[in-house]
Parts: C-alpha cells; structure tokens; sequence
C-alpha cells in the first residue's frame, strides 16, 4: 500500500458521473461543486441532490461542498446583509447534510487593501473580525449540529496569517483553515505575498483542507498540477511537515476526465496518489 498521500478530487456532477469509478477505486475524497449559486440552493436543489443520490449511494470516500460565496462577504458592515449571508450559508449546510457531506468550503473576507490598510486604520482588523464572527456563529452551530467542518479558504488574502488568526479566535472544532494553492500563488505574484509553501506552514495545524491547482502567478487559471509555475514538491513537503492531516482535492477548470494522468504523473514523482 503506498505511503503517499491519497488525492480526492472537486467536482460538478457530470464530471463525477465521468470518474466515478476511478473515484470510487481508492475512496477518493470527493467535493461537491454545483451548489456554489443562489439557483442551485433554490429552483435546481433538488434535481442535483436527486441526480446525486444513485451517484453516492456506498460511496466510501469522504464527501464536501464548496458552498455559495458569490456576493457573500462574511465581514459586510451591514448587519441585515450579513443576515441574509448567514442565511445562505445555513442553505449550504443543508445541502451538505443532505448529501452526507462533513465540510464545506466557504470564502475568506480578506483582501490586499486590507493587508495594506492594517495599520493605516486600527479598527479595520477588530471590525472585520467582528463582523466575521457575528456572521458565522450560527452557520458553526448548525456545522456541529450536522458535523460539518467549514473550511475557510483563501481568496484575495496576502498575509497567510489572518485567516489563521481568525479561525483560532472562534476557536470551533467546526472551523478550520483551507488554502487554495493557485490563489496563494496569485498572491504571490501580484501582491508580493509569500510563497505557497509558506501559507501551509502559516496555517499548520488549523490547515482542514487544500484545493490543489496550478497557475501561473497572474490569475486564478485552476490548471492541473504540472502544468504551471507551482513548486509541487515544496507543497507537499510542507504539508507533510505539519500536524494537520487536510482532505486534499485537486480542483481542475476543466479537462476533469485527465485527472487520472495528473495524478499518475504525480505518483511518478513521488508527490502523492
């Protein structure tokens, strides 16, 4: 049996219809994508969750969504918008329950005008945090409830700490930290922010969860790994290095049926399976 870590994937549902047996071969963790918009949690729910069942019925692997994050900034100053955002992260949760899910991806409110702006205006990080924490209390009861780790990924962030920080504050078996290795590479490449190998050691034992792809330092390309400018075997060198054990998915834009070959590749390289 290899010692490499095991590769689960991030999915819509004709993509996983596609490699379900590959999937299924290695209980493959498996994260849920098609439930990330204000339509798929209202008029096309329950046809997913319908057409999904068959699919996972048995599934041995673990099971996640990315939830919805369009629109939603969990730090918004308004308190009856962060109503309506706590409102469409509990719909999440539902699904994820549904679906027999045990996390779900949410967005971090962090961007680089706030890394920029931290000493410029002291109340920026205790206001964000607040609102934050305001936002998320009930969606973490409802995750315990269900036994549901949300997974609060990096997005626009340039410090790798804040996420981390916020994360320990609430300090909820519930919320733990993700890292997007193609957004910290954006990072890296437009703001300056450290390397990819230094937001997972940032993160160490808070780190729940990694959406593994490649891109070039320029945009949020979601290219296969290999195929950009990430250093792979730094990355998972790091993440060997620390205490947590992260579900990780390799997160393609497209070409999901190459998957199997990305993976292979990986495996020659001695990265993972």
């Amino acid at each position: 049996m290899s010692t490499l870590p095991r590769l689960g994937a991030a999915l819509k549902l004709d993509a996983f219809k596609q490699l379900e047996h590959w999937m299924r071969d290695h209980n493959r963790a498996l994260e849920i994508q098609d439930f990330v918009t204000y339509t798929s949690l209202h008029s096309d729910r329950d046809g997913l969750l319908s057409a999904y069942a068959p699919l996972l019925d048995g599934y041995q692997g673990d099971i996640g969504i990315h939830g919805p994050f369009l629109g939603l900034d969990m730090s918004n100053p308004d308190p009856e918008i962060r109503t309506l955002i706590t409102k469409r992260l509990i719909q999440g949760l539902e699904v994820a329950e549904a679906l027999g899910g045990t996390h779900m991806v949410v967005h971090s409110p962090f961007t680089f005008w706030h890394k920029l702006n931290e000493q410029n205006y002291e109340w920026l990080r205790r206001d964000l945090f607040s609102a934050s924490i305001e936002c998320l209390e009930p969606v973490l009861i409802r995750a315990r409830e269900i036994g549901c780790v949300l997974m609060l990924e990096n997005i626009d962030d340039a410090d790798p700490f804040v996420r981390v920080d916020l994360v320990r504050d609430i300090g909820s078996d519930f919320l733990k930290t993700s890292i997007d290795t193609g957004h910290a590479q954006l990072a890296n490449g437009q703001y300056k922010a450290p390397p990819v190998p230094d937001f997972i050691a940032a993160a160490g034992d808070t780190l729940g969860h990694v959406h593994l792809q490649d891109a070039d330092g320029y945009a949020d390309r979601h290219w296969h790994p290999g195929e950009g400018t990430l250093p792979w075997p730094a990355i998972f060198n790091a993440i060997h290095k620390i205490s947590a054990t992260p579900r990780l998915l390799i997160e393609p834009r497209d070409r999901e049926h190459q998957l199997p070959q990305t993976v292979e590749a990986l495996e020659a390289r001695g990265l993972a399976c």
